[in-house]
């Protein structure tokens, strides 16, 4: 894509810094959104094109498997080809992917214009941030990010709601249109705003091996888990779907300790505070995905509610989100990662059980809300304990790390809560929901047994 700008200028404090950021930001936002405004629409989508609930899941995971198995290669590619080129393609890709899923009429086409969004996802997130680190200077820098990284908890609260308004309203196509015009105007404003910054002096090539063999290895899982609801945990195709699986990361790790120019270093997986960081992460995503994914369909499929309703009930997760992890960065420097990892994940279990036990919209919305606080204080403990202790020119690896298991866990939990309720979501029995909240509080009980292990204690 040609460059745009009027006159190059040179890396720093940019004159249009904050302007740049209050675009970008929007397209980081409408790329985090975009998992809550659809799972919203999840009901009405299957009724309109009679898709099944294995089709329904991978509408969330497609799209989540596709944006965190090629993360890391979009980052690479912002280094090797520059951010403000990837930024512009990504908006355009994403904006096309989701006039595709907004006109679909079929599951195919669906999945097609979700996954193309993933991809899309995948290329303008990490160069986004990579402009941002890039225009900004000192304490400005630090500002900025911390704007940047309070994008996630309002992406929640927005798609909660837009999606209730859009599914309501003009229809559930509209969660998918409303990107393109907004996509393609911040095409034009940023095509004439971004700076022309210099060839990047980064050499190498893309590890497109080692990005097919992590998005093969997490989308065969997934496939295993969701399919599992059906034809048994224990079956022999979901047993070797789960081998085939391990292989495909065995193969991962080995292509990433022999390539010359990997996706990551493996080895910092090995390290128990990222590792403690990453577990955090993809099990507080999940958690998250899995409220998401049972309350809609409980709430519109067995109580009633129109998506307006579900959207607005909702409301109080994204806001005990956003609480949890304000609180969550008050009191990790007293308390420490551990035992606030380990408390904020058995405040979720406790209010994921909640709904499991106690059958009805009054204690769902309170549990979900409940466990939303304790999620919320486990995104600030993930980023801290897996960034914290770090040498600083590993941070934006052990982020991309972070980030990339942050929808790897989107796409696991929606993979399995939609097993663990099959028979609830296709609307035979309404059994599976409480089974399926019940899953995600034993998840939480025994990943906080497992951060209590692989924690080191606070120095």
């Amino acid at each position: 894509m040609a460059d745009l700008a009027p006159a190059p200028a040179e890396p720093g404090a940019h004159p249009r810094r904050w302007r740049i950021l209050w675009m970008v930001g929007i397209a980081q936002l409408m790329l985090i959104l975009d998992v809550t405004v659809v799972a919203i629409a999840l009901p009405h989508v299957g009724t309109d094109l009679g898709l099944a609930r294995e089709t329904l899941t991978w509408v969330v995971s497609g799209y989540t498997l596709a944006f965190g198995g090629l993360l890391l290669l979009g980052g690479r590619a912002a280094d090797l080809f520059g951010a403000r080129r990837l930024v512009l393609i990504g908006l355009v890709l994403f904006a096309t992917a989701s006039l595709v899923a907004g006109l679909a009429v079929s599951g195919p086409m669906l999945l097609a214009g979700r996954v193309t969004q993933g991809l899309a996802a995948a290329i303008l997130s990490p160069a986004a941030l990579s402009l941002v680190v890039t225009i900004f200077d000192g304490d400005e820098r630090n500002k900025a990010l911390g704007i940047w990284a309070s994008l996630g908890g309002s992406g929640a609260a927005l798609g909660v709601l837009l999606g209730g308004l859009l599914t309501a309203g003009p229809g559930w196509p509209w969660v998918f249109f409303v990107n393109v015009p907004v996509g393609l105007i911040l095409v034009f404003l940023l095509g004439q705003q971004l700076p022309i910054l210099p060839r990047p002096a980064t050499r190498g090539r893309l590890d497109i091996a080692g990005a097919i063999l992590v998005t093969a290895a997490t989308g065969t899982l997934i496939y295993a888990l969701i399919g599992a609801g059906d034809r048994g945990w224990v079956s022999p195709l979901t047993i070797g779907l789960i081998i085939a699986a391990a292989l495909l990361y065995v193969g991962f790790v080995a292509r990433q300790l022999t390539a010359g120019s990997p996706l990551m270093d493996v080895r910092l997986l090995i390290r128990r505070p990222v590792a403690t960081g990453t577990v955090l992460i993809m099990v507080a995503t999940a958690l998250m995905i899995m409220v998401f994914f049972l309350g809609t369909f409980y709430l519109q499929d067995y109580q009633g509610f129109n998506p307006l309703i579900t959207g607005l009930l909702f409301l109080p997760v994204a806001l005990f989100t956003m609480g949890g992890a304000n609180l969550g960065g008050r009191l990790i420097g007293r308390l420490g990662a551990r035992t606030l990892g380990v408390v904020g994940l058995l405040v979720a279990a406790a209010g994921m059980a909640v709904p499991a036990f106690v059958p009805g919209t009054v204690p769902l919305v309170i549990g979900v809300a409940v466990a939303a606080a304790g999620t919320g204080t486990l995104f600030v403990v993930a980023s801290a304990t897996a960034l914290g202790q770090v040498e600083p020119e590993q941070a934006g690896l052990a982020s991309g790390i972070v980030s990339t298991f942050h929808e790897f866990g989107a796409s696991l939990g929606a993979a399995v809560v939609s097993s663990m309720a099959a028979a609830s979501i296709a609307g035979t029995s309404v059994a599976g929901f409480g089974a399926g909240f019940l899953t995600g509080a034993i998840v939480a009980v025994v990943a906080a047994a497992a951060v209590l292990v692989l924690t080191p204690r606070q120095r």
